[in-house]
């Protein structure tokens, strides 16, 4: 552990933490710049005597945020701030979150922590292929990594064949990355007879996108590494919320930083253990952007505020399944894209790389699922069962186009697994 006195708190230590931490955010809210302040008027820090007592104060949304653009949502002046970084804005509006010194102190050990999670040390050697730039996931494991004591080879995003060189010659032995990006390594390594298990390279930490436990063996299997699953945003500071431990029973997020609620989207009603809903996060220690109760959008559940296998008591959530915009509607049917692909990934023969294509003809829904063969491919027989796969699970017939290795489009960053054409009306 990068921090065992406060990785393994007692469950009534973070309680205390986060209600003390929750007055002195609140205090710092209402006696700074920020517009987000008019929300508290009627509310003071002394009205808080439990964390039963959060749900009484309003939630904070993206669009909130989004109105507030450039700085009129950050609570100190921006010459106070050191560095900003911002959403990608494909939605709208980008959100930035402006950082002071002391958010980038608390990145870089809640980052640590992350490392340490995953089983980094400072003997180990780091290659950060998330960008640098004003996405923040670069930065991320760089000030975590730092402050691990790991070798830093900053590589930053794409160049897959410079990558592979690197992995092999310095002796690299874990990298972080966006969730796709391991699928285009490993295509890159068979076409030039790269063998990851003559190298030195054992973890890799993914997130930015939701991925599927399917997917997340075919890497594991091709690369004989270990994979963890990390979260963040960049509203409540960037990566480095919370990740998944070898015990692999969900992921940790660090209450000493946070207080993360389950609620459900359309009542906004707070969520009991195990039910799943919308994340909502509290920052306790942040300085340029601190938030109370902001929708992230994400779905996921509390598994557990158990003591884990692994020693830490900070509570578990269960993997990212979406977020709320990322749901889709077919023909009736809601589901997310993780679903489809934790579906599609059973098949060997079948790459990691697939769209859906939504379309209307004749004035109905339909679905295309294209996906990329694999090396060995896949036989009819085994198409005609994943048509009956994916009918049982959605309840409706899509098309199933299985085309040649290298069809889809290669992007940097994010995946486009959806192609929706119908019309927005």
């Amino acid at each position: 552990m990068f921090n065992p006195e406060k990785e393994t708190l007692p469950r009534e230590e973070i309680e205390k933490f986060q209600i003390t931490g929750l007055r002195k955010t609140l205090r710092f809210i209402k006696n700074s710049r920020s517009k987000l302040k008019e929300k508290y008027k009627a509310i003071e820090p002394e009205d808080i005597r439990s964390l039963e007592d959060l749900k009484n104060l309003p939630f904070v949304t993206k669009d909130e945020l989004r109105d507030c653009y450039p700085f009129d949502h950050i609570s100190v002046e921006p010459s106070q701030c050191a560095r900003m970084h911002m959403s990608s804005g494909t939605t709208g509006v980008p959100v930035i979150n402006a950082m002071t010194r002391n958010d980038i102190v608390q990145w870089g050990e809640i980052m640590a922590r992350c490392l340490a999670c995953a089983g980094l040390t400072e003997k180990d050697k780091i290659q950060i292929m998330p960008s640098f730039g004003l996405f923040n996931g670069g930065f991320g494991f760089h000030y975590g990594a730092e402050r691990l004591g790991c070798f830093i080879v900053p590589a930053g995003a794409g160049r897959s064949l410079m990558q592979l060189k690197l992995i092999k010659d310095l002796g690299v032995t874990a990298f972080g990355a966006i969730a796709s990006y391991p699928a285009r390594l490993i295509e890159v390594a068979r076409d030039n007879g790269f063998d990851f298990r003559e190298t030195n390279l054992r973890v890799a930490i993914l997130g930015a996108e939701t991925w599927s436990d399917e997917y997340r063996h075919r890497i594991e299997n091709e690369m004989g590494i270990k994979t963890f699953d990390i979260i963040g945003l960049t509203e409540t500071g960037g990566v480095g919320l919370g990740i998944d431990c070898p015990a692999r029973a969900g992921i940790h997020v660090w209450e000493d930083h946070y207080i993360l609620e389950i609620i459900d989207p359309e009542t906004e009603k707070k969520l009991s253990l195990g039910e799943e809903g919308e994340m909502v996060i509290t920052t306790l220690t942040r300085e340029g952007l601190p938030l109370i109760r902001y929708r992230t959008r994400d779905i996921s559940r509390i598994l557990s505020y158990e003591k884990c296998a692994c020693g830490r008591t900070h509570i578990r959530i269960d993997r990212i399944k979406g977020r709320t915009d990322d749901m889709l509607k077919v023909k009736g049917v809601n589901f997310y894209p993780s679903q489809v692909e934790q579906i599609l990934l059973k098949y060997k023969g079948l790459s990691p790389y697939y769209q859906l294509v939504i379309e209307t003809l004749k004035g109905k829904d339909d679905m295309t699922i294209i996906v990329e063969k694999a090396d060995n491919g896949i036989t009819q027989q085994e198409i005609e069962q994943l048509g009956l796969e994916l009918y049982d699970f959605l309840g409706f017939r899509s098309k199933i186009q299985v085309v040649p290795e290298g069809t889809i489009q290669r992007l940097p960053g994010k995946a486009v697994r959806i192609v929706d054409k119908r019309k927005k009306i």
